[in-house]
């Protein structure tokens, strides 16, 4: 016997929030689709679209990031869900967004599938967004930034040797401040998480800095046991 649901069901899609880190430039980009068709067709948007059926909703965050941009291969946590009845204007459309932050030049950009082009944009000079799709901006961007405060992320996105200036100014980027540098080691050495390798850089135009590495083990024992780490 067939079931009769009798309640409206909203179509289901998924957006990606991915933030790119530029150290050279000291920005945090965001990567943003031209949209190809209709509604908002030339107006630029996160990577998105809509969940197929018995698809995964991080399967679907996966294809959609991966056929709109090229970039594969990046953990991506889930953000909130968007559900205004008027957010799109083809009807009831909940949308689950997810996000990012990986390193720009590791990716291959190529638009696809219904994105006339994609490109990254400092997350301070953008262009007017699709849908709701600057609300799921920003909320990903206070994620990210709180996170900070309890986890150090982004540790991927540095050499693997690094210095305690290029972390600094990691934090610096994404927070959008400066930080007094005292007080950042001070915090920073604290927590333990950082393993001195002994080296200097090398090949620098200005004195060479002791190199550092991120102790993996010790940071994952931390976070179970929780941490704090205001700045």
């Amino acid at each position: 016997m067939a079931f009769k649901y009798e309640y409206e069901r909203p179509g289901l899609t998924v957006d990606c929030v991915i933030f790119g880190l530029d150290l050279e430039e000291e920005t945090l980009r965001v990567m943003l689709i031209e949209r190809d068709a209709e509604p908002f067709a030339g107006v630029w948007a996160v990577p998105g679209g809509f969940v197929r059926r018995s698809e995964k909703l991080i399967d679907a965050a996966t294809r959609e990031l991966e056929e709109e941009t090229g970039i594969a291969g990046v953990f991506l946590e889930q953000l909130y869900t968007f559900g205004d009845p008027k957010r799109d204007p083809r009807g009831w459309i909940v949308s689950v967004a997810y996000y990012a932050l990986v390193s720009p030049e590791k990716h291959h950009i190529h638009a696809t599938a219904d994105a006339r082009q994609a490109r990254w944009f400092p997350v301070t000079a953008l262009p007017p967004l699709a849908f709701d799709h600057d609300e799921i901006l920003a909320t990903a961007l206070a994620r990210i930034r709180g996170k900070l405060t309890y986890a150090p992320i982004g540790f991927e996105l540095l050499p693997q040797k690094f210095t305690i200036k290029q972390l600094q100014k990691l934090y610096e980027i994404v927070l959008g401040r400066t930080l007094d540098n005292r007080n950042f080691r001070k915090k920073i050495f604290a927590m333990d998480v950082l393993r001195e390798l002994g080296e200097m850089q090398t090949g620098v135009p200005h004195r060479a800095a002791r190199l550092y590495k991120f102790d993996e083990r010790k940071y994952n024992q931390m976070v179970k046991r929780g941490l704090n780490f205001e700045l």
